[in-house]
């Protein structure tokens, strides 16, 4: 009888998981609250099913559920990979996921960079819009102050490209079984990517101009606050990797986990070096550096 339930393949058939359905229940309700919440902020009314939703409340029922199901699913493939599921095939297919979650991220920030490239490089054109009304027919648009590229956002740009080195530099310690190096690694990346994204709140403090300023400033919030919000993602997911590195989880074969973590940080540092190469220093020449 024993033997008629042995597995003799490298599949892993996961049991059943109120996972997935919990997670689409979660985000549902975040995004019914963002929308609430945004009719709060103007005073309207928003109603569903005749239930009063404009309030903040909602959103942030969401994200805990959001939140809680990220850690239990996740726990569940910590426990699945210590269990021995995660062979060699499953490992390839979750790296599959992983780059097709990363393909689609890439995206988004298509999107931005779409935006804010037809703003800046047609800025005369008339649209149905009235785009020349928010641009004034020139980029950035006339009389608006940009921020210094060579400040803060340089900063940021050698903050993250010594927290790409600071990922790798761990990665090769992993493989070579130095747990010293690995935890240290790991610290000092999340260090980094807090450093950073405490910079970036700061400029976005002292920044000339708002979000409902022009176009300019719209696409540069959009692009640059996207990109700061997967900073924070990746740094929650390098501190999970961190405790787990801690509590001696990865090994120099099986450390899947930590690869998915890396892989995201370095797709976070090469757009930025995008975002600073467009949007801070080529959008800048020309225009009006603000004093801080």
């Amino acid at each position: 009888m024993a033997d008629g339930h042995a597995k003799h393949h490298d599949y892993h058939i996961i049991d059943p998981s109120p996972w997935p359905f919990l997670g689409g229940v979660g985000a549902l309700v975040m995004a019914t609250g963002g929308v609430g919440w945004m009719q709060y902020l103007k005073g309207n009314e928003f109603s569903l099913l005749g239930i009063p939703l404009a309030s903040p409340w909602l959103f942030f029922i969401g994200v805990a559920i959001v939140l809680y199901v990220m850690f239990a699913w996740w726990s569940d493939t910590v426990r699945e990979a210590h269990e021995g599921h995660h062979t060699r095939v499953v490992q390839l297919h979750l790296r599959y996921g992983v780059i097709m979650f990363i393909i689609s991220e890439l995206m988004f920030f298509v999107a931005w960079f779409w935006a804010f490239f037809d703003a800046s490089l047609f800025p005369n054109e008339l649209n149905q819009y009235g785009r020349m009304a928010y641009t004034g027919g020139q980029w950035p648009p006339a009389g608006l102050e940009v921020l210094n590229p060579w400040h803060l956002p340089l900063y940021n740009t050698i903050i993250l490209l010594l927290s790409g080195t600071t990922v790798t530099w761990a990665h090769h310690a992993l493989l070579h079984n130095d747990r010293k190096g690995l935890v240290w690694g790991l610290a000092l990346t999340v260090a980094l990517g807090l450093l950073f994204s405490f910079v970036q709140a700061y400029e976005y403090s002292v920044a000339p101009f708002d979000f409902a300023n022009s176009l300019y400033s719209a696409t540069f919030y959009m692009a640059t606050g996207f990109h700061g919000f997967h900073v924070a993602i990746g740094t929650v997911f390098l501190l999970v990797c961190l405790l787990r590195a801690m509590a001696g989880h990865f090994t120099p074969k099986q450390h899947f986990g930590f690869e998915a973590a890396a892989w995201y940080w370095h797709f976070v540092d090469v757009v930025w070096l995008f975002l600073f190469a467009c949007i801070y220093v080529w959008a800048s020449i020309g225009a009006p550096i603000a004093a801080h």
